[in-house]
């Protein structure tokens, strides 16, 4: 166990210094941003967004926005994973095309958290945005949320949970949701059917205990309320699926399974495979390439969000 502890630490140690990096850094810094902003303190634990600003805003026009999800296993990584090749051209070119984004840190599945705290915590982030959008000059109806791997899973619950089912900060509690897509790269889509984990690195319950802080099987109400294939229906936001077809980490079983229930369900749901990709789309000749996946992600986001 202490091996293990030491290990994990060192895992969100390595998150935590991305930014860094001379190259994430660089990165970072080619886009106009501003970083610890605080939007949440809970249990004296200080919750920062990092805001990428839009370019060639109108004069007197509200600008839409995109909230980011990292990912990380549900117990790591942090709001500087917009950097990464996957993500990283889709944040420029939708600032580029006046949507601001705004990265979040959120609560971290341990000492009892939960992802239902993770949950709450990007609820309360989307819910912060809007209650100070004169601050941000920020639209209050044109806002969606993106994010990939545990990011994948927890921007689905940030969009498709009930807002009653997930109250955090009493300030901002009856502030209503109501984004207008979801971009959600190789995510965990339900916690009730095993099935979409066989043969991926979570197959193992124990290997997901964190999440809930117990096994699905122990926890069978707060695994179906976490579980983003629950709530599709018909009224749903339009969702855009990223998937590679040689995931080891989440397999693309995930989103053919949330495609079948939309199909049932009739919710607008659309999945982007990307071929010999693995997880984060790594692995040679990948199709289509890195560029286009980025491209087809902003693409579907500006179409819902700046449709002129």
């Amino acid at each position: 166990m202490l091996k293990k502890s030491i290990l994990m630490g060192m895992l969100v140690l390595a998150g935590a210094v991305l930014a860094q990096k001379p190259a994430e850094k660089e990165i970072l810094d080619s886009f106009k941003h501003q970083d610890h902003l605080v939007f949440k303190t809970v249990n004296g634990q200080k919750l920062n967004m990092l805001f990428f600003e839009p370019q060639n805003v109108k004069a007197g026009e509200k600008t839409p926005w995109m909230l980011y999800v990292h990912g990380g296993g549900w117990r790591g990584g942090n709001r500087y994973a917009p950097v990464k090749a996957c993500f990283q051209n889709t944040v420029r070119e939708l600032t580029e095309n006046g949507v601001a984004v705004f990265s979040i840190d959120y609560r971290l599945t341990k000492n009892g958290i939960t992802a239902y705290d993770s949950v709450v915590d990007c609820k309360d982030a989307a819910r912060f945005l809007i209650h100070n959008a004169g601050q941000f000059n920020l639209d209050t109806e044109r806002y969606g949320v993106m994010g990939g791997s545990a990011g994948g899973h927890l921007s689905l619950m940030t969009a498709l949970g009930r807002d009653k089912d997930f109250k955090g900060d009493d300030a901002l509690a009856e502030i209503p949701l109501d984004f207008k897509c979801v971009a959600s790269y190789f995510p965990l889509t339900t916690m009730l059917n095993r099935d979409v984990l066989i043969g991926s690195r979570f197959e193992d319950p124990e290997a997901l205990r964190h999440v809930l802080d117990g096994l699905f099987s122990e926890k069978p109400e707060l695994a179906k309320l976490l579980s983003p294939t629950e709530y599709l229906s018909k009224d749903t936001p339009p969702i855009l699926l990223l998937h590679g077809d040689n995931d080891p980490i989440l397999d693309i079983k995930n989103s053919h399974y949330m495609m079948e229930v939309a199909k049932e369900k009739g919710a607008d749901v659309e999945l982007f495979t990307v071929k010999n990709a693995a997880h984060s789309f790594g692995g040679k000749n990948i199709s289509p390439s890195m560029d286009e996946i980025n491209a087809a992600s902003a693409q579907f986001i500006l179409k819902h969000l700046k449709p002129e």
